[in-house]
Order: structure tokens, then C-alpha cells, then sequence
């Protein structure tokens, strides 16, 4: 049997011992889309083995993987390939977040640096608030 034939029959990708960056991202649940995932790589915001590489690199277990997400960066160890988007606690299994992001992201939840600053707002801003904001911003 050849291995185009071998590959094909299984969705779930275990027959590969690599497998695309932006389909593992995606079924790692750190992206919604593939496209999404693809357009993050692309934007230099995945690095994989600290290089900016390309949405078709293939990856393999063990690879150190770098996402950038607004504020935050998360780093992971690739454990296993999935080319399947499963559920959350299946999607944790494919990585292993490293010791440093893990203290990096914990620290900057306690400085409340994860926050985002439109999260505190409540709704439309009230008449008194928008005179604030026009003081703040010199406008008559």
C-alpha cells in the first residue's frame, strides 16, 4: 500500500509523524480558524524553535512552540500531532506549557496586566463620563 493511501483513510492524523503548523495550532484550540492560525504565523506572532517560519512548516513532537497573543506569550513543548480539532481537555494533551511561560503568565495575572482595558466597561458611557473624557481629550 502506498503511503498517499495510507495517510488518507485516517482523520485523526496519527499516521503522521509531522504535520502542518497552522492545522495544529487550530486543533490545539489556540486559534478558532485555520485561517485565523495561518494569518498569526504569518504576522510573526508563532515562532517555532524561536525562527519565524511559514503556515505550512511542518512540525514534530518536540518542537518548542511560541504564540503571541496581544499582551501575553505562551511557550509549549509540541507532545503529540493532531490534525482533529477535539474538545478543550483533548486539545491540552497535544502540548506542554514550559516552566517560564507558565511563571511569565501567572505573574502578569497577578499585576493584572491580562486584563483588557475595555473589560471594565459597563455598556455606553454615561453623560457625565463623556464630559470626563472630552476634558481629558481638550475638547470644548
Amino acid at each position: 500500500m502506498s503511503r498517499a493511501a495510507a495517510g488518507s483513510g485516517d482523520p485523526s492524523g496519527g499516521d503522521d509523524e509531522r504535520l502542518r503548523l497552522d492545522k495544529w495550532l487550530w486543533a490545539a484550540r489556540f486559534f478558532k480558524t485555520r485561517s485565523a492560525a495561518s494569518d498569526a504565523v504569518d504576522g510573526g506572532k508563532v515562532l517555532v524553535n524561536e525562527q519565524r517560519v511559514k503556515p505550512a512548516k511542518t512540525l514534530k513532537a518536540g518542537d518548542l512552540v511560541s504564540v503571541r497573543r496581544g499582551e501575553s506569550q505562551v511557550v509549549v513543548r509540541v507532545a503529540q500531532l493532531s490534525a482533529r480539532r477535539g474538545s478543550a481537555p483533548v486539545a491540552q494533551t497535544l502540548y506542554v506549557e514550559t516552566e517560564d511561560s507558565v511563571k511569565r503568565r501567572e505573574a502578569q495575572q497577578a499585576a493584572g496586566l491580562d486584563r483588557h482595558p475595555a473589560s471594565e466597561m459597563r455598556g455606553r458611557p454615561t453623560k457625565r463620563t463623556r464630559r470626563q473624557l472630552g476634558r481629558v481629550l481638550g475638547e470644548p
